[in-house]
């Protein structure tokens, strides 16, 4: 939906006509981004070396397979949701104002010693590897990507926790200023997710820096975001500036947004459709093929046992 049809502001100052328009959209986003993928456009070039860039492409980690083709590249980084900057998946061109250097990431909370440091910094003192990953957005498309970046569990073990922190709460930037839609105030920004500590520590959770052999694009979440394969899309926090460990469980943006539709965990199930759409199947970026949507997105040998005895948590929404 182009940022002209949105909702007048004085309308959005009522909660409720903030959620009915917020269904609007994402119905809108969904009959575009499920089953009829619209061309993408080309994103925009960067508008910055990345001095990381001597970091890629980093060794793949042959652990980790796909079951279908990598996606293209140019598809990758020319659909996606980035909700800073716009709520059209076209927003590449958008995204390039995001300064991305200097950047310091803050890591705070029940920690043995709270630091902040920058991000190139970090990117030399924790290894990087590839990995090859499928995505699967809350709306039904999905990629496959050759993601770069760091183990969270290596992020965690450096940050040092104290026995006492259970979550991992993560807040992406905060940019009035170049950031005209972070100056709506309806959203509850800064865009906030988490994790509990056993999530954060599984060997699938990971901190992208990077994708296709080079730094992340700016529209993919420079310099740094989550990826959580078994967990639907909106769960991938990124553009990360502070890592706060926790006893008290976040409650991310999309919560606050609609918690009836947007919850804690978001895993992955086809037999648990949104309140809007069913989630049996989903829809690759690039070649329109549909594939059947697996529990855990394919990856429960891994994940499963995170949630045994949890049974009456909405797992899955």
């Amino acid at each position: 939906m182009p940022e002209s049809q949105a909702t007048p502001e004085e309308l959005f100052r009522d909660r409720r006509r903030l959620l009915a328009g917020l269904a609007v959209g994402t119905a809108a986003a969904v009959a575009a981004g499920c089953g009829m993928l619209p061309k993408p456009m080309p994103p925009a070039s960067p508008s910055e070396d990345d001095p990381s860039a001597n970091l890629y492409p980093a060794k793949r980690n042959p652990r980790y397979v796909l079951d279908r083709a990598v996606s293209e590249e140019k598809l990758v980084t020319a659909f996606n949701n980035f909700f800073e900057f716009s709520g059209d998946k076209r927003l590449a061109r958008e995204a390039q104002v995001l300064q991305i250097r200097p950047w310091k990431v803050t890591i705070d909370g029940l920690v043995e010693k709270p630091m902040t440091l920058d991000i190139d910094t970090l990117l030399r003192k924790l290894p990087i590897e590839e990995r090859l990953y499928r995505h699967r957005c809350v709306e039904a498309w999905a990629m496959a990507v050759p993601w770069s970046g760091i183990p969270l569990k290596s992020f965690v073990d450096y940050a040092r926790p104290l026995g006492s922190a259970r979550y991992l709460r993560m807040e992406t930037f905060l940019d009035r200023v170049r950031i005209p839609r972070q100056r709506q105030v309806w959203f509850p920004w800064p865009y906030v997710e988490g994790l509990t500590l056993a999530e954060a520590t599984n060997e699938l959770a990971f901190l992208s820096t990077g994708a296709y052999g080079k730094p992340l694009a700016k529209q993919n979440g420079s310099p740094l975001r989550l990826t959580v394969p078994w967990k639907y899309g909106f769960k991938s926090v990124k553009s990360i500036v502070r890592f706060t460990f926790t006893d008290t469980r976040p409650v991310s943006f999309w919560e606050r947004m609609d918690r009836n539709e947007y919850g804690f965990w978001a895993n992955v199930n086809p037999a648990v459709p949104h309140p809007r759409w069913s989630q049996e199947t989903e829809t690759m970026l690039g070649t329109g093929e549909d594939f059947p949507t697996q529990l855990y997105n394919g990856y429960g040998e891994y994940v499963a046992d995170l949630y045994r005895g949890l049974e009456a948590e909405r797992l899955f929404t």
